[in-house]
C-alpha cells in the first residue's frame, strides 16, 4: 500500500534528520518514488540538497584539526568535535577503485578512517600504534563512505578510538585504533 504525501514528506524529514548524509538517489529507493518526487518534495519541506546539508554541517559541527594538515585528511571532515567524534565523506571515484570491477581499493577507506582517527586528538602530534580493522562489503565508484569515529577509550598517551564506516547506512569497514599521543622527533 502506497503512503500518503503527507506521511511521505514526514519520513522523508526524520530520513534526513537521522543521516543528513543520504542522496536523492538513496531516498528515492527507499520510498520507492522517483529522484524527481524526492527533490519536490525536499524543495517544499525547505530541506537542501546534500551537498548543502554537507556544507552546513562542515561549518556549524568543527573543531580545528591539531594533529594533521588539512590537505593531509583522507575524505572531507564534516564534524569535529576534539577528543571526542568525528565523521568525514570519500565519495568513491575511478582513481580510488580497480579498473577491471569499480571496486574501491581498501587502502583508501583504511586511509579515511586512520586519518579521523588521528585528526580527533586533541593533541599536536598524534600517530596510529596499533589498528585492528575488518572490512565488512565491498564499496564501488560513485559510493558515498560515511565515516564516524567515536573515542572509546580515554588514555592520556594511548586512546583507543573506534571507526565505522557506512555506504548508504549499510557498514562497510569498521576498525579500532590504538593511538600514540606526545612529542614529535
Amino acid at each position: 500500500m502506497k503512503k500518503t504525501k503527507a506521511v511521505r514528506k514526514q519520513e522523508l524529514e526524520d530520513t534526513i534528520e537521522a543521516d543528513p548524509f543520504i542522496t536523492d538517489e538513496a531516498l528515492a529507493e527507499r520510498f520507492g518514488v522517483s529522484v524527481q518526487t524526492i527533490r519536490l518534495d525536499r524543495s517544499e519541506l525547505r530541506i537542501p540538497e546534500v551537498r548543502t546539508r554537507i556544507k552546513q554541517l562542515a561549518e556549524t559541527n568543527h573543531d580545528d584539526v591539531r594533529a594533521l594538515q588539512n590537505e593531509e585528511v583522507i575524505g572531507e571532515i564534516v564534524d569535529l568535535q576534539l577528543d571526542e567524534q568525528a565523521i568525514s565523506i570519500l565519495d568513491i571515484t575511478d582513481d580510488h577503485v580497480f579498473t577491471r570491477n569499480g571496486i574501491a581499493r581498501g587502502h583508501h577507506l583504511f586511509a579515511q578512517a586512520n586519518s579521523l582517527a588521528v585528526a580527533i586528538i586533541n593533541d599536536a602530534f598524534a600517530v596510529t600504534g596499533r589498528a585492528n580493522i575488518r572490512f565488512t562489503r565491498q564499496v564501488y565508484t560513485g559510493e558515498r563512505v560515511v565515516a564516524k569515529a567515536k573515542i572509546k577509550k580515554r588514555s592520556h598517551g594511548f586512546p583507543v578510538i573506534t571507526v565505522k564506516s557506512y555506504v548508504n547506512q549499510t557498514l562497510v569497514f569498521k576498525g579500532e585504533f590504538v593511538m600514540s599521543r606526545g612529542k614529535e622527533a
